[in-house]
């Protein structure tokens, strides 16, 4: 299993040809108490950097975009039905949805968690 992190605050945890994905820490403690997760359909296809998901909370609304291209092969229905889950576990039990990862090498450009420390200090 490998976690890796996006500029924008997603994080992605690799495993095998799968891909779970959500809002870092960080992500939610600038939006503040979050009130409303809508996640994507499953099946849907997603390209790198298109809206996947909005979040939003008490100060704002927020786009989560797909880090990597695939297809949705599951959301947090847990997730659609308390959305506080991402103040409380934004890095466990908080997760957005499963995307089958369509090329490998889009993993690439993302971060580890040094550098994605190193990006929000």
């Amino acid at each position: 299993m490998t976690i890796l992190f996006t500029t924008d605050h997603e994080w992605l945890r690799i495993e095998g040809d799968v891909a779970t994905i959500g809002v870092t820490d960080y992500a939610q403690s600038q939006l503040g108490d979050v009130v409303f997760v809508e996640l994507p359909k499953v099946g849907r296809s997603l390209k790198k950097a298109e809206a996947a998901a909005v979040v939003e909370s008490v100060k704002a609304a927020s786009d989560v975009y797909a880090p990597i291209s695939g297809d949705v092969l599951e959301v947090n229905e847990e997730l659609a039905a308390e959305p506080a889950l991402v103040n409380s576990d934004a890095a466990g039990k908080a997760w957005f949805f499963k995307l089958k990862i369509a090329d490998k090498s889009e993993l690439d450009g993302l971060m580890d968690e040094a550098a994605y420390a190193k990006h929000t200090a």
